[in-house]
């Protein structure tokens, strides 16, 4: 039985794919944070309950998930009681283990953990810190595990989620242009989310290095050459290089 304190997206989409299309789903338990959120999963899947209370989660349930905001941990675990048996799965970003283990203290495991949205289809590659077996099997079930042996290492994983909002912000930024050239709006987006989605089904199914597909795309004096240069020509490389850095600082405290 799978217990989440925290009822936000992350949340949403971990019980979505544990629950969708399949014979025989664990039991979950969901705090009432997120009440609109919990009844929504609730009315879809008969093996989730939400519960009266975040410690009324605890009670019932050994695997429990933190989804709460960074910002509020501290307050929501101290109003809770811990056991030896519990296993806890943090994903607190930035949050670290030996916080995290006087927080929840006297748990006996306490392991952070990076899901992704894309858990919701089973396809969340959820970084995890330590190695653990009862973590491998929740996030197995979603996707699957990388194991990062170090805290830090965890958290140069959690940096490269922040450059989500910057790829999407550099698609509307594609579909905007198009817009500028008198193609209508809604038929820009279309065609900058299918390209796009498609060069993602092509990134899904490589293997080898990321440079190798970069190849792969363009052509020696070709526009995707020619853009790349100009691109790194400006410095965007290394800008992105030094805000990632900025990132794993915060990260790191």
């Amino acid at each position: 039985m799978y217990g989440f304190v925290g009822t936000g997206e992350i949340t949403a989409a971990i019980v979505a794919g544990l629950s969708t299309g399949v014979a025989d789903p664990p039991a979950v338990l969901l705090s009432p944070r997120g009440r609109d959120v919990g009844r929504e999963l609730a009315s879809r899947f008969p093996n989730v309950r939400v519960c009266e209370s975040n410690q009324g989660v605890l009670d019932s349930a050994t695997v429990i998930v933190l989804a709460v905001r960074p910002p509020m941990a501290q307050d929501v675990l101290a109003e809770l009681s811990f056991q030896p048996r519990h296993v806890v799965l943090s994903a607190l970003a930035g949050v670290r283990l030996e916080q995290l283990r006087h927080w929840a203290a006297p748990a006996g495991q306490v392991v952070r953990v990076i899901p992704l949205p894309q858990a919701a289809q089973g396809q969340s590659l959820t970084a995890i810190c330590p190695d653990n077996a009862v973590a491998r099997e929740l996030f197995d079930r979603v996707g699957g595990v990388v194991v990062a042996n170090e805290e830090k290492t965890l958290d140069a994983f959690s940096a490269a989620t922040a450059t989500f909002a910057a790829h999407l912000d550099y698609l509307t930024t594609i579909a905007e242009w198009l817009a500028g050239q008198g193609i209508e709006h809604d038929a820009a987006t279309a065609y900058v989310t299918h390209i796009f989605g498609q060069l993602g089904q092509s990134l899904s199914q490589h293997t080898g290095p990321l440079a190798e597909l970069t190849e792969k795309h363009m052509t020696p004096g070709g526009i995707n050459e020619q853009l790349m240069t100009d691109l790194r020509r400006e410095g965007v490389p290394d800008l992105v290089r030094h805000a990632l850095d900025r990132v794993l600082a915060r990260l790191q405290g």
